[in-house]
């Protein structure tokens, strides 16, 4: 037998080293390494003795025919996807414990299995009793989906090559899945990843799909080595807020379709549910007229979403102003914060700044400079900006507003739900096909956007609320502009 050899693995990015140290140079994470035995369950004599099998080559002109594609039967899952699974690709799915993973893949296998298509459901974390408890919640129970409670990759290889190949094969989670291949205890690097490696040639060899689902660390990283990011197709990340209802399932890595879509849901009683429209949902408890609030008109793949950017500027009592974010880059933020001091004269070195994208979006493009800038102005000189404005366009270290793309989504979108301006930069107006009537405000530099702003300002505690009532003097709450100014009219 081979001669037993301990190394010492990161469990953070797969790196291997002969001795203990508290740092991985690869990846300079601390305390991550871990005691394992690489050694295989078969001499290294033998394995260099083996010869490999010949195989068939063949040339660029041959004919080869499109991967089909199944759709999921979830609109927004089969959006992220690329239009549903295609044959014989593997899919890692990543996010925070109880965000909602097990649902959705629940959600999804009993469609398929209702469909007429055979879906196995292989959970090595919960009994079968569980997985049906969840199915009967979610009022699933009747769906003809496959169940097992196992661990072991050789047999649930070998159980799911008897019989017709299913369509879909559900893996919760690759974390509890070992193989006979290596001698590591399950969950560490090796056993993660030679485990992977088993189920991707299974599903290259049958033609099935299979989801993975993986857990992730502390700083959002699906937890492993990341070597399993690479082998296979598309990496799927499941982010929201535990506080908030909403759900975005966003692709990191698609070898068959785009990786700037997202799908929107909502956590309800009975699961997820799908939201064809998020703008509508993100503004659904917007506080008008509330001074730091301003609705940025983004785009998310080929779909526009209108989302709000509240800001928060207060007097600070530390020698270093706090600069906190949510759901924005900080970088970003701070560029902001610097062109606003150096170009438009606002002073922000003795306030803390809190800046927040409601819903639990996050904005990725540079579109939302504009828009963060307006909200930021708004509440240092406590001015309320236009309730029935959007705002988009991107800021240049200089001070000048340069254009974003796609220009006329982002103004139907905001057309379509009710608002009558925008603010766009100047270059952006020749692109603009049809803007549904919208009233727009070019601008060239944020020197303009800012001093009109301050002109509206007022001090702060002046005894007015800057809120729009009702007759009754109720504070109104709502996102849609349209009613605002018939109420108005």
């Amino acid at each position: 037998m081979a001669k037993s050899t301990l190394s010492f693995v990161c469990q953070n990015c797969g790196a291997a080293y002969n001795r203990w140290q508290g740092k991985c140079e690869s990846c300079g994470e601390w305390n991550t390494l871990a005691e394992e035995d690489t050694t295989g369950s078969v001499p290294v004599s033998i394995r260099s003795k083996r010869r490999g099998r010949t195989f068939a080559l063949e040339s660029l002109t041959g004919k080869s025919n499109d991967a089909p594609r199944l759709p999921s039967g979830m609109t927004e899952l089969d959006r992220v996807t690329g239009g549903g699974f295609v044959r014989g690709s593997v899919l890692l799915v990543g996010g925070d414990p109880g965000i909602g993973k097990s649902t959705l893949l629940t959600q999804a296998t009993s469609m398929l299995a209702r469909a007429g298509h055979r879906a196995v459901y292989i959970s090595g974390e919960e009994a079968v009793a569980q997985v049906r408890l969840r199915a009967e919640r979610l009022g699933l129970a009747d769906a003809p989906v496959q169940l097992a409670a196992e661990t072991s990759v050789e047999d649930i290889v070998s159980t799911l090559s008897e019989g017709a190949v299913p369509r879909l094969i559900v893996i919760d989670s690759i974390q509890t899945m070992w193989t006979d291949t290596v001698e590591s205890a399950p969950g560490t690097v090796t056993q993660v990843r030679a485990s992977a490696q088993a189920l991707i040639r299974f599903a290259k060899k049958s033609g099935a799909a299979i989801i993975l689902v993986g857990h992730v660390t502390k700083d959002g990283q699906i937890a492993g080595p990341r070597v399993v990011e690479h082998m296979v197709d598309a990496v799927l990340s499941f982010e929201g807020e535990g506080s908030q209802h909403f759900r975005i399932l966003r692709a990191m890595k698609n070898r068959f379709g785009p990786t700037d879509e997202i799908g929107v849901f909502e956590m309800t009683g009975l699961g997820l549910r799908e939201v064809s429209n998020p703008s509508e949902l993100f503004l659904s408890e917007r506080d008008l007229g509330s001074p730091g609030t301003a609705v940025f008109a983004g785009i998310e793949g080929t779909r526009p979403v209108l989302v709000e950017l509240q800001a928060l500027v207060a007097p600070t009592t530390l020698g270093t102003p706090r600069r906190a974010v949510v759901g924005w880059d900080p970088s970003r933020l701070s560029m902001v914060l610097a062109v606003l001091e150096a170009h438009c004269g606002v002073k922000l070195s003795g306030y803390d700044v809190y800046l927040n994208v409601a819903g639990g979006l996050r904005i990725q493009e540079p579109a939302a400079d504009l828009a963060a800038a307006a909200a930021l102005v708004s509440s240092l000189v406590n001015a309320p900006l236009p309730t029935d404005a959007v705002y988009f366009g991107e800021i240049s270290l200089s001070g000048a507003v340069r254009p974003v793309a796609q220009t006329s989504a982002r103004l139907k979108e905001a057309a379509k739900l009710g608002f009558g301006r925008a603010v766009l930069p100047e270059s952006a107006r020749g692109e603009v096909g049809g803007d549904g009537g919208l009233a727009l405000s070019s601008i060239g530099g944020l020197t303009s956007l800012v001093a009109d702003i301050a002109a509206r300002g007022s001090p702060r505690g002046a005894g007015s609320d800057n809120r729009n009532t009702n007759r009754e003097g109720v504070t109104e709450k709502n996102a849609t502009p349209a009613r605002f100014r018939r109420e108005n009219s």
